[in-house]
């Protein structure tokens, strides 16, 4: 990946933060997208590469961002479309709002943003989705956190056979169970937090997620060995799954 120019929608915290500091050490060219102007300034700070202020929910704002790396004649290797959230809640008591602000930002926003891009993207170029494994596995409480995930991976499918004579191909990550803000964010207490980790010591890799522990999987689809893959999927869910 040394001199490779990826972008990292989300990249404050979390799954995003962990890859871009990966790759930064290992020489790429990083740029990274947040929401929050004074998270995006320190992240950018700490990891010593380029920001952008994007909410992937504001289509003006997702528009702007690829004006401005035309403007900054930025061309993409790679792209990762990482942003997201997740509201856990029952499907007799889920809002309006929530539904459609889980959708907006899971589904809608990185369609927008991958669209956007197009002309941001070299020939060959990466895209990576970060998925979930909710997508293959039911959990209570996330089933439109799920339904919007598995939406987008649709829209790859599609979107890799209208790309392919561009160059570009898009393959999916899909984390197991992973220790990020997306859990505080959600409602959990950090004694919850804790208590759920615990039991994922029972499963075959024997404890919970960091987000380092994604970053190999998506970097591979990033690198050119992944040049004939297209709509794989690569589940990293510490044998969850089994």
């Amino acid at each position: 990946m040394k001199n490779q120019t990826v972008l990292i929608t989300g990249g404050t915290a979390g799954i995003g933060f962990a890859l871009a500091q990966h790759l930064v050490h290992n020489g790429a060219h990083v740029v990274i997208t947040g929401r929050d102007p004074e998270r995006l300034a320190n992240a950018t700070q700490r990891l010593g590469c380029a920001g952008y202020l994007a909410d992937s929910t504001q289509l003006t704002q997702i528009q702007a961002l690829a004006g401005d790396l035309q403007r900054d004649q930025i061309k993409l290797d790679g792209l990762v479309l990482n942003a997201g959230v997740f509201f856990p809640e029952a499907l007799a008591t889920t809002r309006e709002a929530a539904f459609d602000l889980t959708f907006n930002t899971n589904t809608k926003g990185p369609f927008f943003t991958l669209q956007a891009l197009l002309p941001c993207l070299k020939n060959p170029a990466s895209v990576v989705f970060v998925s979930s494994i909710a997508v293959h596995k039911a959990f209570p409480g996330a089933a439109v956190y799920a339904a919007s995930k598995a939406a987008f991976e649709a829209i790859v499918r599609v979107a890799n056979l209208e790309l392919a004579p561009s160059g570009i191909r898009i393959n999916s990550v899909r984390p197991g169970v992973t220790a990020t803000e997306i859990q505080g964010k959600a409602g959990m207490s950090s004694e919850a937090q804790a208590a759920f980790y615990e039991t994922l010591k029972a499963t075959p890799f024997g404890r919970v997620m960091s987000p380092e522990d994604q970053v190999g999987a998506i970097e591979f689809l990033l690198s050119g060995h992944s040049l004939p893959l297209r709509n794989a999927v690569i589940e990293v869910d510490g044998g969850l799954l089994l």
